[in-house]
Parts: structure tokens; sequence; C-alpha cells
């Protein structure tokens, strides 16, 4: 085993529409994609895009979602990891304008224990915070183990802050800056006194937030993608989350910096595409991007 991601999937319905029907209204979307879906497990997918092994630990139901969700996993090469629940999870994405509304039916009412996966000779751990008791045993076992853990944290889930006593890079949403009623600056002072050895705060096409190996407090803009090249922003940071992930995978010895240039790099060719799946980047689309877009302009910190 190369890395475990451990999440909730969906599967996810994106559909591209100049605006939605409303009362009896029917109205024909422009385009549409349907995709894998899922914090954790779309970054599972993209790091596999990027060329590594990927053992993937979620929620799989005997259904006809369950069933294609399966055949996705095996097309990339993911090994998939099932916890059982009797209905697949299902999400519909509607981009708009740089935004996305999302609309989503969950089940989580797991019917059996999470499975047993030995990761004693895995290299990297990424969560998303969903399935809690799988997520906090692995975590404390990573860390054991001597295995990199990696938290997306994208909301305040359950068990998600005594998660980070077991985290060492640590990339959350700003989303989760608001439940924790933290600044961007607070919260990387609250991964900080956590033992996060990496955190940063993610904000869309401002950039992120965050702090290097010597604690170092800094901006990085977002690569600037014309508004007319873009298409559909969600799944944008798990791309990231995914593409770091790879990146730390295939050079262990460089910096934070340069894994999440490479990794905002992958959101950038993400947003140009339509759906999870399309919008997955090789090496060579990582290399068009950051040629391509320039880098955006630097804020000044202030506390």
């Amino acid at each position: 085993m190369e890395a475990l991601f451990i999440g909730h999937a969906y599967i996810d319905v994106t559909m591209r529409a100049d605006r939605m029907p409303s009362g009896d209204e029917k109205t024909v979307a422009q385009d549409y994609a349907v995709s894998f879906g899922g914090n954790a497990v779309t970054a599972g997918f993209a790091c596999a895009k990027l060329g590594h092994n990927v053992d993937l630990l979620t929620t799989v139901a005997r259904d006809w979602l369950g069933h294609m969700f399966v055949d996705m996993a095996q097309a990339y090469g993911v090994r998939v990891h099932s916890r059982k629940v009797a209905r697949s999870s299902l999400s519909f994405v509607f981009p708009n304008d740089g935004k996305r509304a999302i609309l989503r039916a969950r089940d989580d009412r797991y019917l059996a224990p999470f499975p047993s996966v030995d990761i004693g000779k895995a290299r990297l751990l990424h969560l998303d915070g969903h399935m809690a008791d799988a997520a906090l045993h692995y975590a404390r076992a990573a860390r054991e183990k001597g295995v990199l853990v990696s938290l997306d944290g994208g909301a305040r889930r359950p068990c998600i802050e005594e998660l980070t006593g077991f985290v060492d890079v640590a990339v959350v949403a700003e989303k989760f800056c608001e439940q924790m009623s933290l600044s961007d600056l607070g919260m990387l002072d609250w991964l900080k006194a956590r033992g996060c050895r990496i955190g940063a705060v993610t904000n869309g096409d401002k950039g992120i937030m965050w702090y290097d190996e010597d604690g170092i407090v800094q901006h990085m803009p977002s690569l600037q993608v014309p508004r007319e090249k873009i298409v559909d922003t969600s799944g944008a940071g798990d791309v990231f989350h995914g593409a770091y992930c790879a990146s730390y995978l295939e050079r262990p010895g460089a910096s934070w910096r340069e894994h999440f240039e490479f990794a905002r790099a992958a959101s950038a060719h993400k947003i140009q595409h339509l759906g999870n799946e399309a919008g997955l980047p090789s090496q060579d689309d990582i290399a068009v991007a950051r040629a391509a877009f320039p880098e955006g302009a630097r804020l000044e910190l202030a506390r």
C-alpha cells in the first residue's frame, strides 16, 4: 500500500444550465457529467490519475450507483475497502458564475464496522473527517507507524478537532474557520497549537494562507485562470488535496511550497472542466497550467 484515503463516496451529477427551473417548469441543460464524488474520494482518484497506488476506504452500497462507483474505481486502479451502507449517496451539482450549488442525499448509517486495513507499509494517509471512527483509528495507527497524515478540513465534522492531534498536514477551508469563529491567521495559530507541522487555509480564487516547515506564515496566490475559461469550480479543492498528496509521494524531500504550487496548478486545470472525472489532471496538464496562468497578487499579512 502506498497511500490510504478515507472518506464518504458520492455519485455526482453535474449539470450546466442558464437557470434553474421552478414550480412546474422544465428547462434543458447545456451539458452534464456523471462522476465519483466526495472529498477524500475525489482526492484519491486525483492521486491515482497522477500515477500512484491508491487504497480507498469508503462507503459502498449494493445498488446500481454502487456498482457504477466500483467500476469507476477499477478503471483508475483504485483498490476499494468497502464499508456497507443501504443506499448510495448522490449529489446534484449546479455550477454558476464561478460558484456552485449542491443538493445532496447521503446515507451514513453504516451496516458494518469499518474494514481492517494494514497501514504499516503506507507512506501517506489522507482524511476528510467523514467516517469519524475509522478516521481516528487509522490516524492513530499512522502516527504510531510514522506515516504522514493529511487532513482536508472542509467543515467542522464530528471528531475533527480530536483528529487534528494526529495530523501532520492540515489544509482547511474558510468555512471551517467560520464554524470555529477564527480568522485565517487565528486558524493557523490553532493548527500550530494542535501540533500540525504544516497548516493552510484555502480561500478559492484568493489563494491560500499557510505556514511552512519553519512555522513561517505566508500567502500563496491562486493562478489567474481567465473568467471565460472557468467552467466548474466544484471539486477543485479535492483535486488540490489529491495533487499535493501525489507530489509528496513523488518527491518526499521537496518543500511544502513546491507541493502546494503543484497542487494549485492541478486546481487551475480542474476548474476548466465539467465534473470531477473530466477535471482530473495528468502530469502534463499540470505543467501546461503552470506555464499558461500567472500568479495573482500576494496579500500583505496583518494580525
